[in-house]
């Protein structure tokens, strides 16, 4: 399995927002360079020889004016298509916001985007959870702390919280956007690259706040569609007994209470959604890795790995219950 990319602006997925913004960043770092080396030059060159009657009015209207006027605004212009082309991810590019700011763009040959595919993503003390509601679904999709999206195609994540400032930015793929409470806030997502990208929220919102990550995972559409069309099933009691062990200290204990498992009775909502939890690439919002021995250690002890956090330390199973619970958890792919 790929390792997931760095969480850097500095390395933008291909046809991602961020590789808009990196451009944006190198266009100005360029201009602003050639403007620097232009001055010191001047400098330089004034300091170096004999002065002598300059015109002073073509200085002041040309350097002091017009110069700066034009590259000013070029720079501004180009700024502005760049913003104009992340607000609208799969239907435009920088290049042709810019022509059409000179009217010479050709907004007819633009595919429309109003079909979207809409993932709903609430940040929450310290995690993410990551709702997918599609037309024929008999009920949402809802898992946390991972968002999977098709290649090649715009996303729209609609952001929210409910509690304190929360911040999404998943620095290869895209800007960052706050979450705010009481309001909802929208990001446009596309890029080409299949991969794994790391975010964050990058908005200090409490004690666990560098605790609070989550994977964005780029997949072509016809393994996205066969993923999300698999979420949607429930799940079923398990038939071996190792793993029937784990069912029923899932149940006898207050694990039900605070989560839910679609096709058991577990119903709870103030944790996350733990129906398909064992294909999730991390836990405790990218704390750790997922897999049976760290699924053991969050359990029993939540509280020591991430202190603060709403899930109690268990301490009510024995070590063969523990084990069972942790390997039917991962069984839930």
């Amino acid at each position: 399995m790929r390792p997931p990319h760095p969480a850097s602006a500095l390395d933008p997925a291909s046809g991602s927002g961020a590789e808009l913004i990196d451009r944006l960043g190198t266009a100005l770092y360029v201009g602003s360079g050639l403007i620097f080396l232009v001055v010191m030059v001047l400098v330089i060159y004034a300091v170096l020889t004999k002065g002598k009657p300059v015109n002073a009015r073509y200085w002041i209207l040309g350097g002091g004016l017009a110069f700066p006027a034009f590259t000013l605004t070029v720079l501004l212009m180009y700024s502005l298509a760049v913003g104009n082309g992340l607000n609208a991810i799969g239907s435009s590019n920088a290049l042709q916001l810019f022509l059409d700011c000179f009217g010479l763009g050709d907004a007819r040959a633009r595919p429309a985007v109003d079909n979207v595919l809409k993932i709903y993503v609430v940040g929450k003390q310290w995690w993410w959870e990551v709702r997918y509601e599609r037309a024929g679904q008999s009920e949402p999709v809802v898992l946390a702390n991972e968002i999977r999206m098709p290649t090649n195609q715009p996303v729209e994540l609609v952001l929210s919280t409910t509690d304190v400032i929360h911040s999404f930015w998943a620095p290869s793929l895209a800007g960052k956007v706050d979450m705010i409470p009481g309001r909802t806030t929208h990001l446009r997502l596309q890029t080409s690259e299949e991969g794994t990208f790391r975010a964050l929220c990058a908005e200090y919102c409490g004690g666990q706040h560098a605790l609070m990550a989550l994977f964005v995972v780029t997949q072509n559409g016809s393994d996205f569609n066969a993923w999300l069309a698999h979420q949607q099933t429930p799940v079923v009691e398990p038939v071996d007994p190792f793993l029937k062990i784990g069912y029923d200290a899932f149940f006898r204990g207050e694990c039900h209470s605070c989560h839910t498992i679609r096709g058991t009775p577990a119903d709870g909502t103030s944790g996350p959604d733990l129906t398909h939890v064992g294909g999730r690439k991390s836990l405790a919002a990218g704390t750790l890795n997922n897999h049976i021995g760290t699924m053991a250690g969050w359990i029993a002890g939540a509280q020591d790995v991430k202190p603060g956090n709403k899930m109690p330390s268990s301490l009510a199973y024995s070590g063969v219950e523990l084990r069972a619970l942790s390997a039917w958890l991962g069984s839930l792919q």
